[in-house]
């Protein structure tokens, strides 16, 4: 199936969920929000926010400076 991350075009396994893309980039969950579909996900549904062909993702990771 195919999903859309931060615009690109991804090839993505049935059934995946939140928490296996986030564990797949390798995210660290306490520095990103997510988008799915115009909607943003609490952290606490990851692991049951089943992915869809079509869904489109967006990541934005917080980063720290000064």
């Amino acid at each position: 199936m195919q999903i859309y991350i931060n615009g690109q075009e991804q090839v993505w396994s049935e059934g995946g969920t939140l928490a296996v893309l986030v564990d797949k980039f390798d995210l660290n969950i306490r520095k990103i929000a997510i988008e799915l579909n115009l909607a943003i996900v609490p952290r606490s549904l990851y692991d049951e926010t089943i992915l869809c062909d079509g869904d489109k993702i967006e990541i934005v990771q917080f980063i720290g400076g000064g």
